[in-house]
């Protein structure tokens, strides 16, 4: 049983190639080595935080307090390292696992008090941003001090060098081509519909010509840049968990009709918590590439990035009611995104015009997901 490719499939990618002739054409400073190497980083940020973002919207959720929690675990993080003196790993890691407890908090909150989703992280929205405030005194904080090298700031400042960065494409196409043939082969067997030979080669296609250019860019700069690494690791990690494992399935379940999934023995509360707390390491991590990234912890740090995480995922055909959703679609978004903010910063854009371009998109995205529900 096949399926046929929809408009759907080609939407986005359609998108995405208009967007960027037209910055191209107007900015040609876009097409520059250097500022496609720091597109790749600032996509690297933007798609890590909305790969969390997908696993809380697959069960019907949302979080609107990324954007302030990310911004409260790298400031805790960083005023432990510059502050505190702490070993960078250690101040990383401490911040990292108060994400953990304190998203598994929130959807224990959700789940258990039955608060809804928006209220509990738009809660989390204003607090964690005065928490944020309080941590670093309202002051620009430095990653290191004086200039020094750590753990912290590496994350900016490594590069993997050309010739591993094409090492590093040759093993990622490879594993492509295997999970394409394994994903249909798994697919056939239990009886489900699949895409044709010619569209599972197209896609394969397309995903490995991604790749190669992605290295072709970054290699005329300095490299593969550590973020993109990190972030590659987090997108293999999310895709494995939604197409094969149980708790994946589970979410798609929760999302599509949660009373039919507890019916069926789905451990609904279970999941969603597990699903809430794996959002908090990833904003945590988001947290800690954005302000090395940015070389310090300044107050308005991580703001609206709630909003890009979303549109990158509804832009990437996300429903927003839950159960669909995919990561290669949520890294066509965020791509998108990424690729509107760093052309309007080279525009010279001014920041409320950023705003009003960035809700737009948010909007447009949101109607094009509501006629598709009833298409």
């Amino acid at each position: 049983m096949t399926r046929a490719l929809s408009y759907r499939d080609f939407s986005i990618g359609l998108a995405l190639l208009g967007v960027t002739a037209f910055f191209a054409v107007v900015e040609p400073k876009f097409v520059d080595s250097r500022n496609l190497s720091l597109l790749m980083t600032e996509l690297s940020i933007t798609a890590t935080l909305a790969m969390g973002m997908l696993l809380v919207i697959l069960p019907g959720h949302i979080d609107l307090s990324v954007g302030s929690g990310l911004a409260l675990l790298s400031g805790i993080a960083t005023v432990l390292t510059a502050r505190a003196g702490l070993p960078s790993p250690v101040a990383l890691g401490i911040a990292f696992a108060a994400g953990l407890l304190v998203w598994w908090a929130k959807g224990w909150l959700i789940v258990r008090e039955r608060i809804p989703a928006f209220i509990v992280t738009l809660a989390g929205l204003l607090m964690f941003r005065g928490l944020f405030w309080l941590v670093i005194q309202n002051q620009t904080i430095p990653v290191v001090p004086g200039g020094q090298t750590n753990l912290y700031s590496l994350l900016s400042t490594w590069y993997l060098p050309p010739p591993l960065g094409w090492a590093f494409a040759a093993l990622i196409i490879a594993a492509l081509g295997f999970c394409a043939w394994r994903g249909r082969a798994s697919a056939r067997a239990a009886g489900f519909a699949v895409p044709d030979a010619e569209t599972s080669f197209l896609r394969f296609f397309i995903g490995a010509q991604a790749v190669l250019l992605f290295v072709i860019i970054t290699s005329q700069f300095r490299g593969v840049p550590l973020p993109a690494l990190i972030f590659g690791a987090v997108a293999c990690a999310v895709w494995v968990l939604t197409r094969h494992t149980a708790f994946g399935r589970h979410l798609y379940a929760i999302g599509g009709n949660p009373e039919a999934a507890f019916v069926s023995g789905v451990p609904v509360r279970r999941v969603v918590v597990g699903a809430f707390a794996l959002m908090g390491g990833i904003v945590a991590v988001t947290g800690f590439m954005l302000t090395s990234y940015t070389g310090n912890s300044t107050p308005d740090l991580g703001e609206w990035m709630e909003l890009d995480a979303v549109a990158a995922c509804v832009i990437g055909g996300v429903s927003l009611r839950g159960g669909r959703g995919s990561v290669i679609g949520v890294i066509f978004g965020a791509l998108i995104m990424a690729v509107l903010l760093n052309g309007m910063t080279l525009m010279s854009v001014t920041p409320e015009h950023k705003l009003v371009v960035r809700g737009l998109v948010l909007l447009g995205a949101v109607w094009l997901d509501v006629r598709m529900n009833r298409a």
